[in-house]
């Protein structure tokens, strides 16, 4: 985690944390939900490490309010995208929105898909633990790219021109992540689940994300997507990310066991 944060650091400072310039109100709703999960993960690491189990309880049902803030952030991101992309103003935009907005959309279903089962197997401390902690994998490359990008262009051993160089960055940092996932799943085999879920969704991220500026129907989906009022998708982000938070915690419900019926004489 303590990693994970650096990259952060290093890999917005110049778009977000040094900008001299304003930025969206999107990407503070997003750095902010974004980091406060990050720091979740790290208190609740702590806590159960110190056997802090009540205040790691506390901990944990502060998440169903940030999760669905996490996912509201998100989408907020994707309908910035979005209607750079629908003003048709922007080369950049134009170009490399819709791969923005379908990897944005993933990372949305892996987020939703390991937060579920991580309050499903809650009772499972290295399935719980395994599913929370592989949320940040998802995003690793987003940071990592421009990070790689902008620091280690010798990393990029794609090289495909700009702009397509900037999805080379994003399917390489996802690999990364995938190879990082994997070592852990070879680690221990028998609790492995969680890293095989998140690597299934960074090796999608990153296949979508850089074949998209040559697949028409992508353009044309998320063109349909920007006519869609904002505040519309915000309110479906929210309420999938309260719907996911509810669903997962009466999934991991312990359930009676059922009495078998007296023999009979």
């Amino acid at each position: 985690m303590g990693f994970v944060l650096l990259v952060i650091m290093a890999g917005f400072w110049a778009s977000y944390f040094g900008a001299e310039r304003p930025v969206p109100l999107a990407f503070h709703v997003h750095a902010i939900s974004a980091m406060t999960w990050l720091a979740l993960l790290i208190g609740q690491h702590l806590t159960i490490q110190r056997r802090a189990h009540a205040l790691h309880s506390q901990m944990g049902r502060a998440s169903f309010v940030l999760f669905p803030f996490l996912i509201l952030g998100f989408v907020m991101i994707i309908n910035v995208t979005a209607a750079n992309f629908a003003r048709g103003d922007d080369p950049f935009a134009d170009r490399l929105g819709p791969a923005f907005g379908i990897g944005m959309g993933i990372a949305i279903a892996a987020y939703l898909t390991l937060f579920y089962l991580a309050l499903r197997n809650r009772r499972n401390v290295r399935l719980h633990a395994g599913y929370m902690l592989a949320t940040p994998l998802i995003l690793f490359e987003s940071p990592f790219s421009r990070v790689m990008g902008e620091y280690l262009p010798w990393m990029n051993v794609i090289g495909s021109p700009f702009p397509q160089a900037i999805l080379d960055t994003i399917a390489l940092s996802d690999i990364l992540a995938c190879l990082f996932a994997l070592t852990l799943f070879a680690m221990n085999r028998k609790y492995g689940a969680p890293w095989l879920v998140a690597t299934g969704f960074m090796l999608l991220q990153a296949a979508a994300m850089w074949f998209a500026p040559s697949i028409p129907a992508v353009r044309t989906a998320f063109g349909v997507y920007a006519t869609i009022p904002p505040v519309n998708m915000m309110v479906i982000g929210v309420a999938a990310g309260a719907a996911t938070a509810w669903a997962g915690w009466q999934a991991g419900k312990l359930r009676p066991k059922r009495l078998s019926a007296p023999a009979r004489a």
